[in-house]
């Protein structure tokens, strides 16, 4: 009997072990949980044919948007843990919505496993280059003479940008005016045009304009300095401290992912953005390559949820 128990576990561990090596054996879909055309959505589908040619099978993206990414990271938390169905996400749904949105439909520490952080961007301080804000001095100076005046514009209430400036006034004791648009193609137009003052913007979307001469670079909130402005210091080096931020995108799972499809994907995932060709596009748009591991991603969510819990909760900030 015992010996006819020791054969049948050893016959299912086989099994098992021969089910997880097949993955994949069907499309895998990369749901991203915004509309196609952003950051998040660019990261999945560079990195789908990479992953194709990694691990073979087929690799789709599909783009389920809606209430701020919640939509369709529900889906994938709703989703089988067998590796067929992966998030794509920035932070936001992951971090942020969590803290605004009234009964998201998941709990976003223990309803997924946390493959890799893929890639981080930190955002820039900017002023119009006709301000006459040449220095994080200078807006510092403003801020504690004229408090409340000194408006940031930013794409929407809870988003990165906002919460940026949120942060940023919070460790600095100094209170901004916030100005809320509806995306961030409004915020940039009124910023060009002089009719707010700053805005902390994401790299990616900066950077042309900086180039263009449009924007002044104040400070970049980064650790350290980007390859891309490697002329522009951060606010850490200018006396700003516990404002590092950075916008991420990262790969997810449904809860109970096998280890082997798990860490399959994740290595793929890094030869991927690690390819010549993908890691020098990525880098030209200011995508700082991360690639971590589970263990660490998970220990990075936690973090990053009681931060951004903090911060919103400090500043009282509401979806609306």
């Amino acid at each position: 009997m015992k010996k006819l128990l020791t054969t049948l576990l050893l016959a299912l561990a086989c099994a098992g072990g021969a089910q997880a090596q097949a993955w994949p054996t069907k499309t895998v879909t990369l749901l991203v949980p915004f509309p196609p055309g952003g950051s998040t959505d660019l990261i999945a589908r560079t990195l789908a044919p990479k992953l194709q040619e990694k691990l073979g099978g087929n690799f789709i993206v599909e783009n389920k948007a809606g209430a701020g990414g919640s939509v369709g990271t529900a889906a994938v938390k709703r989703a089988a843990p067998d590796g067929y169905n992966i998030l794509v996400t920035s932070l936001g749904p992951l971090v942020i919505g969590p803290h605004l949105l009234k009964n998201v439909p998941y709990d976003a520490l223990k309803d997924l496993d946390y493959i890799t952080v893929a890639v981080q961007a930190p955002n820039v301080l900017c002023v119009p280059t006709a301000s006459k804000l040449k220095t994080l001095a200078d807006v510092l100076a403003k801020l504690k003479a004229e408090p409340g005046s000194m408006s940031f514009a930013s794409s929407g209430n809870g988003s990165s940008d906002h919460l940026t400036a949120e942060l940023f006034w919070q460790v600095t004791g100094t209170n901004g005016l916030h100005i809320p648009y509806k995306g961030g193609g409004p915020a940039m137009s009124d910023l060009l045009g002089g009719q707010v003052d700053s805005a902390f913007i994401n790299i990616n979307t900066a950077l042309p304009q900086i180039k263009a001469g449009k924007l002044r670079a104040v400070a970049t909130s980064s650790a350290k300095r980007s390859p891309l402005l490697p002329d522009v210091p951060t606010l850490d080096e200018q006396g700003v401290k516990g404002a590092d931020v950075q916008s991420w995108q990262a790969f997810a799972a449904p809860k109970g992912l096998p280890a082997d499809i798990k860490n399959r994907l994740r290595d793929a995932v890094v030869a991927g953005l690690n390819d010549p060709v993908v890691k020098a596009q990525l880098l030209e748009l200011g995508f700082e390559i991360v690639g971590n591991t589970p263990e660490q991603f998970t220990v990075f969510q936690a973090a990053e949820f009681a931060r951004w819990k903090k911060v919103i909760e400090l500043g009282k900030i509401t979806a609306d």
